[in-house]
């Protein structure tokens, strides 16, 4: 973002609801130097761990910018070095940051954007509304109809863990 950009509404992106991260979204777009959103699918997140796709998505992210970042702001405790360039990783940092919520803000409308996608897909697992998070009602879809492609094979879900295919 822009030095000294703000918005009233930019926050953690947990803090706002979906109506809210969709308006932002737009802002966002539209006042950012640079910006790009990746995504790392199940089977390469079962085969190398959650921390690592997460991390590996920041980085296919950072390599798609537009601009060379002078400096990375990385919310939570953990970040693997991206070639040379400086980082921080700032705990909780999507509530003290405007370019880390707008980063949050992308990230989660670009995921609800692919569960939505996938919930055509696949209804009975209610993705629309779930978000990819365990709920009870995901849980009992999983119990109900097994796995699909889209499900992590390494996560376990339920508490007797089903046959996946």
């Amino acid at each position: 973002m822009p030095k000294g950009f703000s918005h009233p509404e930019l926050n953690d992106s947990k803090q706002l609801s979906e109506k809210q991260r969709v308006e932002l979204r737009t802002i966002i777009e539209s006042h950012a130097i640079s910006f790009a959103v990746a995504g790392i699918d199940n089977i390469e997140i079962d085969h190398i761990n959650i921390l690592k796709a997460s991390i590996k998505a920041m980085h296919i992210a950072i390599e798609k910018l537009k601009t060379k970042p002078q400096l990375l702001l990385i919310d939570g405790n953990r970040f693997i070095k991206y070639k040379k360039t400086p980082h921080h990783c700032i705990i909780k940092g999507d509530a003290t940051y405007m370019s880390i919520a707008a980063a949050s803000i992308l990230a989660k409308t670009c995921r609800d954007d692919f569960m939505k996608k996938i919930h055509s897909e696949f209804p009975q697992y209610r993705w629309n509304n779930n978000k990819g998070y365990g709920t009870e009602e995901h849980r009992k879809a999983i119990e109900q109809y097994g796995s699909c492609k889209y499900h992590r094979k390494s996560f376990r879900l339920l508490p007797k863990q089903v046959e996946l295919f």
